[in-house]
C-alpha cells in the first residue's frame, strides 16, 4: 500500500466523518490513486492531475468532477507533503458551478402535463413522474430524498426525510393539496401493483425503486418536448433547479408579505436540509425579481432616514 493510498483512506474517512456520503468521489479518487500507482508517482502534480482528469469521460464522471475531486484531495495531502501541487480552479472551463434555471409557473405546469402522456397509456409511469416532479417543485427537496421515500414516511401531513446528504433526518410539513396529491398517487400505485409494490413510495413500472439515471433521462425527454432544451443539448435546466426555484419563491413571498426575511432564513435553511444558513445563500442567486425586492426594501429604509 503506497503512502498516497494511505492518505486517501484518511481523507475519505475524514470527509465521511463530517457527514458527506462521498460515494462517487470515493470511486473516482480510488481510480486516480490507481492511475498514480501505475505511473509510479508518489507526489500529486498539476500535470498528472490534468492527465487523469482529461481521460475519456464515462457516463458518471466529467472532466470537471474529476478535477474537483483531485483538488480537494490534493489540498489535504499538501498538509503532509509540501511538494504536492493543487491544480488551479480555472484549469477546465466546465469547472464553474452550473447557473441555476428558475422555472416559471407555466413551465412547471407544462412539464407535469407532459409527464401525464408518457407511455404506456395504461401504466403507472406517467403518474409516478407527474407526482415525483410535482413534489420536488413544491418542497424543494433533493431528488435523492424524493426517490428514497418509504411508503410509511408520510404521516399526519408531515413527510420524514431520512438520512439525507449530511446523515441527518428532518420533518417536512406539506400543504393539504400536496398531501392529497400524494394520497392519490399512493392509491393508483397500490391498485396498479398490488402486492408487487416495494417499500418505496415512488416506484418504477414493475414496483422496483426508481434510479437516478432513469429519472434524469425522463426529465430530459420531457424538457425537450416542452421546449426547455433543444434535441442534442448536453446542458440546460435540471431537476435540481426545482430546488433553486423553491428557495427563491419562498423568499419572494416573504418579502412581499413584509416578513423579516433575515429572521426567517434559518427556517428555510432547515426546511431544505442545509447544515448551515451559508449553504442556502447559493440558492438565492440569479433572480432579478429577488434583487428588485431587496433593492426596494433598501430604498424604503433610506427614505425613512432622510
Amino acid at each position: 500500500m503506497t503512502s498516497l493510498r494511505s492518505a486517501l483512506e484518511r481523507y475519505l474517512s475524514m470527509r465521511q466523518g463530517l457527514g458527506y456520503k462521498y460515494h462517487h468521489q470515493t470511486r473516482r479518487l480510488t481510480d486516480f490513486v490507481t492511475f498514480m500507482e501505475k505511473r509510479k508517482a508518489m507526489t500529486i502534480t498539476t500535470k498528472l492531475a490534468m492527465e487523469w482528469a482529461t481521460l475519456p469521460p464515462d457516463r458518471y464522471a466529467t472532466w470537471a468532477l474529476r478535477l474537483t475531486d483531485v483538488r480537494g484531495f490534493a489540498r489535504h495531502v499538501a498538509n503532509i507533503e509540501p511538494k504536492t501541487e493543487v491544480p488551479p480552479v480555472g484549469m477546465l472551463p466546465g469547472l464553474k458551478r452550473a447557473k441555476p434555471y428558475i422555472y416559471s409557473d407555466a413551465e412547471i405546469d407544462a412539464l407535469l402535463a407532459a409527464a401525464l402522456v408518457l407511455p404506456p397509456e395504461d401504466g403507472l409511469r406517467r403518474w409516478t413522474y407527474h407526482y415525483l416532479f410535482g413534489l420536488i417543485a413544491v418542497t424543494g427537496m433533493r431528488l435523492s430524498e424524493a426517490i428514497g421515500h418509504q411508503r410509511d414516511d408520510l404521516e399526519a401531513g408531515v413527510l420524514t426525510v431520512r438520512l439525507t446528504k449530511f446523515g441527518k433526518s428532518r420533518l417536512v410539513p406539506l400543504h393539504p393539496t400536496t398531501r392529497a396529491a400524494l394520497r392519490s398517487y399512493a392509491d393508483r400505485r397500490d391498485a396498479h401493483l398490488g402486492s408487487r409494490c416495494s417499500t418505496y413510495f415512488f416506484v418504477a413500472e414493475r414496483g422496483g425503486r426508481l434510479l437516478h439515471q432513469y429519472v434524469h433521462r425522463v426529465f430530459w425527454r420531457l424538457s425537450r418536448e416542452i421546449g426547455l432544451r433543444r434535441p442534442g443539448d448536453r446542458t440546460g435546466p435540471r431537476v435540481h433547479d426545482f430546488r433553486h426555484r423553491f428557495a427563491i419563491r419562498t423568499l419572494l413571498g416573504w418579502y412581499r408579505e413584509g416578513t423579516d426575511v433575515e429572521q426567517q432564513l434559518p427556517v428555510l435553511s432547515t426546511y431544505l436540509g442545509h447544515a448551515c444558513v451559508r449553504d442556502t445563500y447559493w440558492y438565492l442567486s440569479a433572480c432579478p425579481e429577488l434583487m428588485q425586492e431587496a433593492a426596494q426594501r433598501l430604498d424604503r429604509r433610506w427614505e425613512a432616514r432622510s
